[in-house]
């Protein structure tokens, strides 16, 4: 079905934003669609698809109106999708010039700002002085690979304003995709960075030849963790077994197309750090939310012993079988 809405604009170019890509064509009748290299938009209108990510999902590109200039999708767009990894978002709108008090932005990034380890909402109103209520988050569990096949899978869009939570929800659900909405941004946006450094955890184990008993209790442990730091950080009420929070923990902890996961595992089987991002080829927002959360918590003091394992690993370079083994011992 065509809906008829406002204009939306995505930005960014890898598997989640040719996802979200997908899901909105299926409803809404043209998007506009930035990309950082002309180059890939050629090809893209060539092709198809996008040349780089989910090949298998073909578009009618006369429905695309494609951008590389952030400034200009941004004034065309009314609702603005986020789809980057955190650490190039500064430098993707730091030639942002557009008024955007009327604009709506959705943050798909699974990740946090550095060095100020601001969450994207957060990084939005100080910044750009985008009103909370004017920002929303979509979370999983969800991955790009499934929406590609068209699996059913369902999302979970939160903002202040449920209304226009609505709104959006609407427009990306379909006979694969499920909505829900939620009030938590913050909430959502932290345990989406958080269930990244799990899923790191939970590759390390996995390279470690740990088996599925573990790998539950680590799960059961985590999601008490999430819990935890985000009741302390923003404590409001939020059941932590929602689909939003438990759901996309345990997506990203279990799945094969998790990048986090992978990074872990790598590194589980003795891979250097800088070995296993070269031999992924891809962003693993996990790596960085690390160290974000590990800086973020010498203020809360927070018992997080499987992020803080993870830590030491990543940027301690401790022994991960040594710290897994410490691990283990904290775990119930």
């Amino acid at each position: 079905m065509n809906i008829k809405t406002d204009k939306v604009g995505v930005i960014g170019s890898g598997s989640w934003a040719t996802a979200i890509a997908k899901m909105l064509l299926e409803n809404v009748e043209q998007i506009n669609w930035f990309f950082r290299k002309t180059e890939t938009i050629e090809s893209f209108k060539e092709l198809g698809y996008n040349p780089r990510y989910l090949q298998s999902v073909e578009f009618e590109t006369e429905r695309i109106n494609f951008y590389n200039d952030v400034d200009e999708i941004v004034e065309d767009s009314d609702i603005i999708v986020l789809a980057v990894p955190s650490a190039f978002l500064p430098e993707i709108l730091s030639g942002l010039k557009t008024d955007l008090s009327s604009k709506y932005f959705l943050s798909g990034i699974k990740g946090i700002v550095t060095p100020e380890n601001l969450l994207i909402v957060e990084y939005l109103n100080r910044y750009f002085n985008v009103p909370y209520e004017s920002v929303g988050v979509i979370a999983g569990p969800c991955h790009a690979e499934e929406v590609a096949l068209e699996k059913l899978s369902y999302l979970t869009v939160a903002s202040i304003d449920e209304t226009k939570a609505a709104n959006f929800a609407r427009l990306i659900q379909s006979n694969y995709i499920f909505t829900s909405i939620s009030d938590d941004i913050w909430g959502t946006e932290y345990t989406s960075v958080m269930k990244n450094i799990i899923a790191i955890g939970a590759g390390i184990a996995h390279g470690l030849r740990y088996g599925d008993n573990f790998q539950a209790v680590l799960v059961s442990n985590a999601i008490q963790e999430m819990k935890r730091f985000v009741d302390t950080v923003h404590p409001i009420t939020r059941d932590i077994k929602d689909s939003a929070y438990l759901g996309d923990l345990m997506v990203t902890v279990y799945s094969q197309f998790s990048r986090n996961r992978l990074l872990g595992t790598l590194i589980g089987r003795g891979y250097s750090v800088r070995n296993a991002f070269l031999d992924m080829n891809m962003v693993a927002e996990g790596y960085y939310a690390t160290k974000s959360i590990f800086e973020i918590n010498q203020k809360h003091q927070i018992n997080l012993p499987i992020c803080d394992t993870v830590y030491n690993i990543l940027y301690k370079n401790l022994q991960a079988k040594k710290e897994m083994i410490r691990l283990a011992e904290k775990l119930s």
